[in-house]
Formats: C-alpha cells, sequence, structure tokens
C-alpha cells in the first residue's frame, strides 16, 4: 500500500527519516517498473539546520520546492555529476527533506542493470544517493512529482525496530557548529546494501 499525504506533511522530519527505512522506494519511469527497499536516510530541517539547502531561509530555483507541502520529490544534481533523490516533509513553507541514500534492489533487477551499466547483481548497486538515482531512473526533471500518483511512490513496510537502526552524522557536512555532527544519518544494522560508514 503507498504512503498517504498524511505521512508526509507531518513535522517531525527526523522520525520520518527513520520510519522511511524498510519501506519500498518504487518508480514507474518510462514504462520500467523498479524499486528497492530504503536501507539509508538523512534528514534535513529548515533554515535553522547548516547542512539544508534552505539554511538560512535560501529560496531560489533549485531550493523552491522546498518550501511545497510534503509529499513531493526534489531530485539535484550533486558536484555536476549525481541526481540526488530526496522526499519533502512538513507543511507549506517549512523546507524540510530526506536524502534517500541507499537502497536494495527489488523489482525490475533487469532495468536496474541496464542503468547501472552492469550484468550482475551486487549488493553495491544502489549503495550511494547517486547509485540510488541511477537504478531507478532519477533525474532533475523528477523534481516536483507527487509521492501519491503513479510515476514514484513509496509503499509501506512493518517500522525498523530502534535497537537495528543505526544513527550518525550525516556524510558531507563541511562545517563547524551543531549540526554538522548531529545523528540525522540512519542505516539499516546489518545491511549489505548500505554505502559505507563515514
Amino acid at each position: 500500500m503507498k504512503l498517504n499525504k498524511e505521512f508526509y506533511i507531518r513535522t517531525d522530519t527526523v522520525k520520518i527519516a527513520r520510519e522511511l527505512l524498510g519501506k519500498k522506494l518504487v518508480s514507474n519511469i518510462n514504462g520500467k517498473l523498479t524499486s528497492g527497499i530504503i536501507c539509508e536516510t538523512e534528514a534535513y530541517c529548515g533554515p535553522e539546520d547548516r547542512g539544508c539547502h534552505a539554511y538560512n531561509g535560501r529560496f531560489t530555483d533549485r531550493t523552491k520546492i522546498m518550501y511545497a507541502e510534503g509529499g513531493v520529490t526534489y531530485v539535484y544534481i550533486c558536484y555536476g555529476i549525481h541526481n540526488l533523490f530526496n522526499v519533502i516533509t512538513h507543511g507549506e513553507n517549512n523546507p524540510h527533506a530526506i536524502l534517500i541514500r541507499a537502497i536494495e534492489p527489488v523489482d525490475g533487477i533487469e532495468f536496474i542493470l541496464e542503468r547501472r551499466k552492469g550484468n550482475i547483481f551486487k549488493t553495491s548497486l544502489g549503495a550511494g544517493p547517486g547509485l540510488v538515482s541511477q537504478c531507478l531512473g532519477f533525474t532533475t526533471k523528477h523534481t516536483g512529482i507527487s509521492l501519491t500518483g503513479e510515476k514514484i511512490w513509496i509503499e509501506d513496510a512493518e517500522l525498523i525496530p530502534q535497537k537495528n537502526i543505526i544513527e550518525s552524522a550525516r556524510v558531507g557536512m563541511n562545517f563547524e557548529g551543531r549540526y554538522k555532527l548531529i545523528p540525522w544519518r540512519f542505516r539499516i544494522k546489518n545491511s549489505l546494501f548500505t554505502s559505507r560508514a563515514k
């Protein structure tokens, strides 16, 4: 069953980031149905969070989607190469997002291998945010898509127990202060499909 809009518009983005672990992210792009179990996420929480694209109220053509009501997608390019897929959360004008950092590929493996230019299933296929987008076919043109529609959605699953979740600092926080080391990166413990610990 698809997660409904009410799941995404809640105000506790950190809680949502934990709850997304174990759920299935699905894409139906160009007639190719692919999916993966979400194994790793990172939470980004509004203007006060120095790691967030909307830090200090930043509002640009790229970040404006973050100010939408939760339940839509945000895909941006990192280092001019990688498309990174995010889920927008919270209410309108509250720019919060969750980066999907890793998946365990499930459906449409042949399409995933084609996109990843490989022919062997490996645990590293979706082990990183850029690889998630490669596996599922996401690009920046997939920003602003409703997660309750027929192109991209997330299917519900049982919650991962807290004891099976690893919390750590987010990757790439190149600044000082409280938000540098805040433990808002979440991984399924003992999963073979998460990105490397950093």
